[in-house]
């Protein structure tokens, strides 16, 4: 068996997120995807994809490259949740910082002209490797080998409000797993 993975790679990266809650079984009151990408077809650089009530309940995106991003919208990001793919939406252009130490904590920093965002992961639990072949599941067009460290804590705060909700715990594959997660050392392929 070879050790090499026969797939093509289409990027490399970081894929943290957040998704809130106000209980178990309750719709999502927060849900934030963060790319700090490495390489991919478009370029390295920057997206946030990020809905809460403080955007009104509607989708904003926030990048450092409006080509990356509109190529995670029709590609991996789209496909993760679908509402994201909808290239109407405005990109609107960002600097981007992260500080901490994924042992204890983590933050990343999003600032726009008019928008200042702070996401942090806290209360970390222990790393996953996950693995999947694209197509597996069939209506999972690429495939991901990712290193997961779910977060028992995290928030995510919009111009001094914080969203609202909380982590839930889950589980995943049997281990102890959240609704929030530090993603990191990610990559993302499609069958050749």
């Amino acid at each position: 068996m070879s050790a090499t993975d026969p797939n093509r790679v289409i990027l490399t990266g970081e894929n943290p997120f957040i998704r809130l809650s106000a209980g178990e079984g309750q719709p999502e009151t927060c849900q934030a995807s963060f790319w700090r990408i490495l390489f991919c077809p478009a370029g390295p650089g920057h997206v946030l994809y990020y809905k809460s009530e403080t955007t009104a309940d509607q989708w904003r995106i926030y990048s450092d490259n409006i080509a990356m991003a509109r190529w995670l919208q029709n590609t991996v990001q789209g496909m993760l949740n679908a509402e994201t793919a909808d290239t109407s939406i405005p990109v609107i252009e960002a600097e981007f910082s992260k500080s901490g130490d994924p042992a204890y904590f983590w933050t990343e920093t999003i600032l726009s002209a008019e928008d200042e965002i702070t996401m942090t992961w806290h209360d970390l639990g222990d790393p996953l490797l996950v693995h999947t072949a694209p197509n597996e599941p069939p209506e999972r067009r690429y495939g991901v080998c990712t290193v997961l460290i779910p977060a028992s804590g995290a928030r995510l705060v919009h111009n001094g409000v914080q969203a609202a909700g909380l982590p839930l715990a889950t589980e995943r594959d049997g281990r102890p797993f959240s609704t929030c997660a530090l993603a990191f050392s990610e990559s993302w392929t499609e069958a050749r």
